[in-house]
């Protein structure tokens, strides 16, 4: 700490009392003599006004009571890269204690190991560094120009969240001189508009990973900042200011990987404008308030061109309440795996397992959902199921067993597009098959049920609850996961509390268990 204040000390980060700050005004507040500096917290809580003292007003707060004025000895306005990185790991010749402990760099869900030396009896050690977290170190520049190549060129990963960095030159000056990095982050930091982003791009040039969460961004932001990463694969901007997205023009072309979770986007059907990025291959968009869903540039039936090389989706902890959002998701060409649990749409449902093989039945290129395999044979009794489900409402729409005749209305198309699939993927369902739609109405036909592994005296018996139209096939797929075997493995049988000692086998995987007049607390035998 220091009375002197940087020359540019406006819009410079800085720590006071344990807290992050950013410097909006330098100078008097009369009465008091003496320099004061005008900060607006990060924590809006720490503040007493809103930049205003005696009824002048020094610098505007965006949070009425997020300001404070304090004088410069009491703001630390960080250290260099260079006495950071000997901070954090040497120290008089010897490891410190921070780094004695077991660290990782983590951006997004990937742990990068970090290096720990047994020994470091000389700062050369730093020029073996590749894995680097120097988090809520302080940092807010490079140091002398030229030293970080000298002492540690070889860095690939660097953690450089939670720090002093205001100016995107400082962050550039560091990553000039690691001719090596490809993977950084800047979470937690507050930058600002560089000037002019292309001139920065040579310090980025192999960067392909970059996480700039909890940073304050809007989307406008990003896209201005875009051309100082040509090279960028995975940009991670969780909990950010974004609510509005804009087309990508000619910036982030090489994208596969982009998270926008925890951002409140004004309007699910703001998604089409990222739909031209022709590399993107996963969309993360847990928590961001979407709800729906349009690829206008093609009809139920057809593969859009938008989104071309999409092939996971994450909608978790959104507003999804109707199926047409999952009907759209069939359009996606390279949709293998969707992840869009604790949504409305699901969680008002009385049967989330008859709700999963709706999905299933709805997307026909899923294998994954919520990060569970489809099986084949639990992809083709949700589809026939889904087939005989709502073949009274494809006939009284129009459909028929006569392809000349089958002509079922746009209005039950749009809400089952993938119906004439089914149909022309296993026939039209007979009259013997077809049933009343009621796949969640199943209240009052819940049996509750005792599953049992009897060559496994290890697996404890589990009781579940299924309703009494669930198939064999339902149930081999719920089993599967619970047990975590292959259902084309499972063997079932059950055994009536009415008849103890006698198993009936479950042999038809088409028949819903109470064909076999299962009841509540009979035995569910389950063999592998």
């Amino acid at each position: 700490m220091t009375d002197c204040v940087p020359c540019n000390a406006i819009g410079s980060r800085i720590t006071c009392d344990g807290e992050y700050a950013t410097v909006q005004y330098v100078g008097n507040v009369p009465p008091t003599a003496g320099v004061w500096l005008g900060v607006e917290w990060d924590n809006p809580n720490r503040g007493k006004h809103d930049g205003s003292h005696e009824g002048v007003q020094y610098f505007k707060c965006s949070h009425p009571q997020g300001a404070s004025f304090i004088r410069p000895k009491k703001a630390n306005f960080g250290v260099d890269f260079l006495t950071a990185l000997k901070r954090r790991y040497v120290f008089q010749g010897k490891l410190s204690d921070e780094n004695t402990q077991e660290e990782a760099l983590i951006i997004g869900k990937k742990k990068v190991e970090l290096v720990v030396f047994e020994s470091a009896e000389e700062e050369s050690q730093l020029f073996k560094l590749e894995n680097i977290s120097l988090r809520d170190c302080d940092v807010s520049q490079a140091g002398r120009d030229g030293d970080i190549l000298k002492v540690c060129p070889n860095i690939t990963a660097l953690n450089l969240s939670q720090n002093l960095f205001s100016h995107w030159d400082n962050v550039s000056d560091i990553a000039r001189q690691l001719r090596n990095l490809k993977i950084l982050d800047l979470s937690g930091n507050r930058l600002g508009f560089p000037s002019d982003p292309a001139l920065l791009s040579g310090a980025f040039i192999h960067l392909k990973v970059l996480s700039l969460s909890h940073a304050k961004l809007t989307w406008t932001w990003v896209l201005h900042c875009a051309p100082m990463w040509p090279a960028l694969e995975e940009l991670h901007l969780v909990s950010n200011d974004i609510t509005v997205l804009e087309r990508p023009i000619s910036v982030l072309q090489s994208l596969k990987l982009l998270d926008i979770s925890n951002n409140k986007l004004i309007d699910g059907n703001q998604l089409s404008e990222l739909s031209n990025l022709p590399a993107l291959e996963k969309l993360i968009l847990i928590n961001t308030g979407v709800s729906s869903v349009c690829f206008c540039d093609v009809g139920f039936g057809s593969k859009s061109a938008m989104f071309s090389s999409l092939n996971h989706l994450s909608v978790d902890n959104n507003n999804i309440s109707h199926w047409s959002f999952i009907n759209e998701l069939d359009k996606l060409k390279s949709l293998h795996s969707l992840s869009c649990q604790n949504n409305p749409l699901l969680e008002t449902e009385t049967n989330l397992e008859t709700a999963r093989q709706f999905i299933i039945a709805k997307i026909g290129g899923l294998r994954f959902l919520n990060k569970t395999e489809i099986l084949p044979e639990e992809r083709k009794g949700a589809e026939l199921d889904y087939r005989k489900t709502f073949g009274t409402a494809w006939l009284k729409a129009g459909g028929n067993k006569d392809p000349n005749l089958n002509a079922p209305s746009q209005a039950f198309l749009a809400e089952h597009p993938r119906y004439p699939c089914l149909i022309q993927k296993y026939g039209a369902p007979e009259e013997g098959e077809l049933k009343q739609q009621q796949p969640f109405a199943l209240k009052n036909q819940l049996l509750t049920l005792s599953i049992q592994c009897p060559d496994k005296p290890e697996q404890k018996p589990l009781l579940k609850k299924l309703p009494d139209s669930m198939t064999v096939q339902k149930v081999k797929g719920l089993l599967c996961r619970l047990l975590k075997v292959p259902g084309s493995e499972l063997r079932l049988s059950y055994e009536s509390m009415k008849m103890k000692g006698v198993e009936i086998e479950l042999e038809n995987d088409l028949k819903p268990i109470q064909f076999y007049c299962v009841e509540s607390g009979d035995s569910i035998l389950v063999r592998w």
